[in-house]
């Protein structure tokens, strides 16, 4: 549960207090949402400055870590500080949520909202729930499932089964979500249950490939580990908060290998064969099936995360054009690894272009059109060859890890490429820690765009 502390000094219960604190809990509450949902320590602790200056409340220092935000005033040296802290709680990713804060402190920082509307609209995001029935969150899972299965190469038999084994894995992980069991035992149940699905379908009369039916239900699970945000941390000066998302993301994936590693174990003592594919074949999809697949997938991911139904057309977009640079690497004989850093520098060349045209974050663009490219063939391919060639086995492994990295590297070494430089932006430099995925780039400069405008 999210909770709040103030350290109030001695000095006393006027009014200017009273509007510091208030305009204080409003910039944790949008940090807290903003954190929660993905966004790196660099754009939490700006959006937090910005919230405080365009409230008129200057003096402010935001701190920011994995699980604790901090926000202190104080006005002069003679005085003390006012500070607030506030612990951040997991919640469900959902980027119609994190899309209508980015607007919020867009208008905030313009001055159409002032801080009691900006409080208001905040409470109005924060507890109304999800925009979408359940329902339609398992078809677009089902969706993302028969498009990674589409990218890996896979027959209709694979798609389908790829599709209800999505569907399945996720809402065992929401029921056991429910019942408050850590992240780290379901994603145990997931890798278990996707690989027990294909053992079942190994034991069948069909010709089905039982490892592309693995390889594409675990990208479902690789897709909500946040190497993004640990890259992005790491690379803008926040090495704490990077360390422990490092962390969370290493005992997710962890637990992937647990889970499909057990199934591995159930199937060889049914004595089911779930073969494995040829280590050196990365590229085994026809490029256009490729494309589409990918698009499909992305685009399903983000729906299935909430994010507005106009910027689905657009994410699929950007990721076609990604899969299609990674499949022309592939069949050029360059790396998977540098293959998949090059996709992923295009897609954070376009997300700018197409979060605009959409209206949404940066963000819901570049983590929607990563979720194909993630490593789940090469995780699959190492815990099947550990047990025959242990040096193969590990290659695989290592392999995994260098594509996640190069996929969170190469995303945002195309947003530090992308990201506009304004000329009223640029006093704003040694506040902002790096590229801006969510918010705007800050207070002075928002309102100059709204004059133009105007």
């Amino acid at each position: 549960m999210s909770s709040a502390r103030s350290d109030l000094p001695p000095r006393g219960e006027g009014e200017d207090t009273r509007e510091i604190a208030a305009t204080l809990d409003l910039a944790l509450r949008v940090g807290e949402l903003l954190l929660s949902s993905g966004a790196g320590a660099g754009d939490v602790s700006a959006a937090m400055g910005n919230v405080a200056r365009a409230c008129g409340v200057r003096g402010c220092t935001p701190d920011v870590t994995f699980t604790r935000l901090t926000m202190s005033q104080q006005s002069s040296p003679e005085q003390a500080a006012l500070i607030q802290v506030r612990h951040v709680r997991y919640r469900d990713i959902d980027y119609g949520d994190l899309t209508a804060v980015d607007h919020l402190l867009a208008d905030l920082a313009s001055g159409v909202l002032d801080r009691e509307g900006a409080a208001a609209r905040l409470n109005t995001i924060t507890s109304t729930g999800h925009s979408r029935p359940p329902w339609s969150v398992s078809l677009a899972l089902a969706f993302m499932g028969a498009g990674i299965g589409m990218v890996l190469g896979g027959d209709w038999t694979v798609v389908l089964v790829a599709s209800g084994a999505s569907v399945t894995v996720a809402q065992l992980q929401r029921q056991m979500g429910r019942r408050r069991l850590p992240a780290f035992y379901q994603q145990v149940a997931g890798g278990l249950l996707a690989t027990l699905i294909a053992v079942g379908v190994a034991a069948t009369p069909s010709d089905a490939s039982p490892s592309l039916i693995v390889s594409s239900s675990i990208v479902l699970l690789l897709a909500g580990v946040n190497f993004l945000g640990a890259v992005q941390d790491a690379l803008t000066g926040f090495p704490v908060t990077a360390g422990a998302r490092i962390l969370e993301a290493f005992l997710a994936t962890a637990g992937i290998v647990a889970g499909v590693s057990g199934g591995l174990e159930v199937a060889q003592l049914l004595g089911v064969d779930l073969g494995v594919l040829d280590p050196g074949a990365y590229s085994i999809a026809d490029p256009a099936v490729m494309v589409a697949g990918g698009a499909l997938a992305s685009a399903a991911f983000a729906g299935a995360c909430y994010a507005p139904w106009r910027s689905l057309l657009p994410i699929g977009l950007v990721a076609a054009v990604a899969i299609g640079a990674y499949a022309v690497a592939i069949d050029r004989g360059i790396g998977i690894a540098w293959s998949s850093a090059l996709a992923a520098l295009l897609l954070g060349l376009l997300s700018y272009p197409a979060a605009r045209a959409a209206r949404v974050p940066a963000l819901v663009v570049v983590a929607a059109g990563i979720a194909p490219l993630l490593p789940g063939l090469s995780i699959y391919r190492g815990l099947t060859l550990l047990a025959s060639d242990a040096a193969a086995g590990l290659l695989a492994m290592v392999t995994a890890a260098a594509i996640a990295i190069a996929l969170s590297s190469g995303a945002i070494l195309g947003e530090y490429v992308a990201q506009p430089i304004r000329r009223e932006a640029r006093r704003f430099e040694a506040r902002l820690a790096g590229p801006r995925l969510v918010g705007p780039l800050g207070v002075r400069a928002a309102r100059v765009r709204r004059r133009k405008a105007g």
